[in-house]
């Protein structure tokens, strides 16, 4: 099976560093990256919204799609691709009305039920996961590749994998038919490579 050259879905690190906007460009550079989500749980709409017209920009020129967290009515006014949904978060419905045609994905746990409600709601992408230990966030909900083979089966819609992966675990997932990776602590808060380092590990 080829695995495609844009493969990552790279999400941000909880907070923006001095040095953040010179290593997204050099990781963007790469041409490994389809989606980039700025996700920041602790910080204030003015100081996001500030920060979405940097990473826009640069979003732009490398041709990555840009996405907000968790806010529709953020991603609307700073004009982003699209916005990603936790399950308590806004309704997709709701969302739809905000952002019209713009990319709303969800995130599904590892629950085929609520992975056939998002695609009755017309979601655009659908995030399964955790399959691994994450240094982002704590896990509640573990998923298996047995959970992505048997959703892999109920669409063609583009599944985002998400959890703890890195170099040692992202094929696996790949070979099993998981069309993106969504990474953040392997490359953001990994202690012995730098950003470019670590994203150079995924061939």
């Amino acid at each position: 099976m080829k695995i495609r050259s844009k493969f990552i879905y790279l999400i941000s690190p909880n907070k923006i560093y001095p040095s953040f906007f010179v290593d997204l460009q050099s990781v963007l550079k790469t041409k490994k990256v389809k989606f980039f989500q700025l996700r920041l749980k602790k910080t204030s709409v003015n100081k996001i919204i500030i920060i979405s017209k940097k990473i826009k920009t640069i979003c732009k020129a490398y041709g990555v799609k840009f996405i907000i967290n968790d806010s529709p009515i953020i991603a609307k006014k700073v004009n982003s691709d699209g916005c990603h949904l936790g399950q308590d978060d806004m309704n997709i419905n709701t969302a739809r009305k905000i952002l019209k045609k713009k990319i709303i994905g969800i995130t599904c746990n590892n629950s085929y039920q609520k992975v056939k409600l998002a695609l009755k709601n017309k979601a655009d992408y659908i995030a399964l996961g955790a399959f691994n230990n994450s240094k982002t966030k704590k896990i509640k909900h573990k998923a298996s590749i047995k959970d992505l083979k048997k959703i892999r089966k109920l669409t063609n819609k583009p599944i985002i994998a998400i959890g703890g992966i890195n170099q040692y675990n992202y094929k696996k997932l790949l070979l099993n038919k998981a069309d993106f990776l969504a990474i953040s602590g392997f490359v953001w808060k990994n202690k012995k490579l730098k950003p470019i380092e670590a994203i150079n590990k995924l061939k």
